[in-house]
């Protein structure tokens, strides 16, 4: 939402009688890396005895009231800049199941890994109508939330959608996620697909996401200037993915 992060308190669940400490200690080390990248201090935690390790963070920070990014602002022209690629969802269900080895899926984990700062902190210097992080509820889901709350059209482009690897082959080898189901329901009634994809082309619509990338709706005359800053700085994978029209129901149109 445009905020910058003071403080992160470990919020960890963990079965020390099925997993080695030390199993704890990388996860741990691994959060407050993170914490520290994002300019943020770690200042303590609370730990659970559980039957399956869970980990999270609960983190306070600021952001000026005129500066705060909302997914609501979408303008009728805007184009949509999409930092990451999808797939996450079904890349780590396959690696669980033994479609995927993890020597093919710890290729992309620094990319999957990379926080979400540097593209921020460039994009704050155009004019950011609207901003969300695509997460679990998958690209259609969360460009969804910015059509409902804009008032607008959301039109996909697929083919320009950064995909990463092996994600549309697990779909075709009959991989899947537990929230895809729920995420093509969610868009049922809002969602028209004119593109010419497959079914498991489709799936890819509703992967959700493990540290996804931004979504970012900017005017068109910004749009290019914005994607070669994102790229200089390192954000390769930057691209141009839609693009919002107006429309008396706010709706995605996947074309």
């Amino acid at each position: 939402m445009g905020g910058k992060p003071l403080t992160a308190l470990n919020l960890v669940m963990f079965p020390p009688k099925k997993l080695d400490k030390s199993v704890l200690k990388e996860i741990l080390r691994g959060g407050n890396d993170k914490v520290m990248e994002a300019g943020a201090s770690m200042a303590g935690g609370h730990s659970v005895d559980d039957n399956e390790p869970k980990y999270g963070l609960a983190v306070t920070g600021i952001v000026h009231p005129d500066k705060i990014l909302t997914n609501c602002g979408a303008r009728e022209g805007d184009i949509l800049i999409l930092t990451k690629p999808l797939g996450t969802g079904v890349l780590f269900n396959a690696c669980r199941s033994g479609k995927l080895s993890f020597k093919e899926l710890e290729v992309i984990l620094p990319q999957v890994a990379a926080l979400n700062k540097k593209a921020l902190g460039i994009a704050v210097s155009f004019d950011i109508h609207a901003c969300t992080d695509i997460t679990g509820f998958g690209i259609v889901g969360h460009s969804l939330e910015m059509a409902k709350g804009s008032g607008v059209q959301i039109d996909i482009f697929y083919k320009e959608l950064p995909i990463y690897p092996h994600a549309l082959e697990m779909y075709r080898k009959g991989e899947t996620t537990g929230s895809n189901k729920a995420n093509r329901k969610l868009s049922e009634g809002y969602l028209v697909i004119s593109a010419k994809i497959s079914r498991e082309e489709e799936d890819l619509l509703f992967d959700p996401q493990t540290s996804g990338g931004l979504l970012l709706s900017v005017p068109e005359s910004q749009a290019k200037q914005l994607i070669n800053e994102l790229k200089t700085a390192g954000v390769e994978t930057a691209v141009r993915i839609g693009k919002v029209a107006p429309s008396p129901n706010p709706c995605i149109r996947v074309i």
